[in-house]
């Protein structure tokens, strides 16, 4: 089967984007998570089922099939913003790695028609799956929430031995690997969990850079649309001298560090 044939599941488009990647950027949102942070401002993207979502007081179906060369042409329509401002796609979600075959045959399709690529992730999977992707992504953006395990299970659901170990290895394999971490209020917004994280973050080979993220609620009424309670109602963002501060934390690594990503 040709990889144009390949088939997934998505639930967002979101064209001339200037995050998540450099340039001007299409960001293809894939449907399905192993993770379920407790703040995740896409709870949509979490089920990889289709599913039904009230938003603005109307039903949406959240997610469709698509074949890559389904999504190729509507990639495509914006090269010559991509070739103008050096940008490319960037796969999000969800994790991609829940569709890692189909993430691969996209990545790789991209690559083929000389884009730029990027995903988002927390590299929770076997890395036997991530290095099959690797060839095909020009930059990879990784969540590190935590570096204590047991408080990191209780906020997302899982532990994180396996996202530090395939950090490593994606390292290692001379991926371009850039640190982020999303700020949490009264998860990880304190002195020594940045430290913990940026310090971590330096000792990755040929990783130079971590972005801090702040908190924001701007999915939180999403929940509501699914018949599910936020679970970080009443949490406030942090304050702009906060994120200003534990930057200056993650700077002490030594790594080139910025607030959003």
């Amino acid at each position: 089967m040709s990889i144009y044939d390949s088939r997934g599941r998505i639930f967002n488009i979101q064209r001339f984007s200037i995050h998540d990647g450099p340039g001007i950027r299409t960001i293809v949102f894939l449907k399905g998570c192993f993770l379920r942070c407790a703040w995740c401002c896409n709870p949509e993207s979490q089920e990889y089922d289709i599913q039904t979502m009230t938003e603005g007081g109307k039903i949406k179906t959240v997610g469709r099939d698509v074949t890559v060369s389904e999504l190729m042409d509507e990639i495509l329509a914006d090269m010559p913003y991509y070739r103008r401002s050096g940008g490319g796609v960037t796969l999000s979600g969800g994790e991609m790695l829940a569709q890692h075959k189909f993430a691969r045959d996209l990545l790789r399709a991209c690559k083929e028609a000389g884009l730029h690529t990027a995903v988002e992730s927390t590299a929770y999977a076997p890395f036997d799956k991530i290095e099959e992707l690797l060839p095909y992504i020009d930059l990879y953006l990784m969540d590190i929430k935590h570096m204590d395990s047991k408080k990191h299970k209780e906020y997302t659901g899982v532990p994180n031995h396996l996202i530090l170990e395939n950090a490593r290895k994606i390292a290692e394999s001379g991926a371009k690997l850039v640190i982020r971490t999303p700020v949490i209020p009264g998860f990880n917004d304190k002195r020594e969990d940045i430290k913990a994280i940026s310090d971590f973050a330096k000792t990755l080979p040929g990783v130079s850079e971590h972005h801090l993220l702040p908190y924001h609620r701007l999915g939180q009424d999403k929940y509501a649309g699914l018949g599910r309670v936020y679970a970080m109602q009443g949490i406030e963002p942090p304050s702009h001298e906060k994120m200003e501060y534990l930057l200056s934390v993650a700077q002490e690594s030594g790594l080139r560090c910025q607030i959003g990503g």
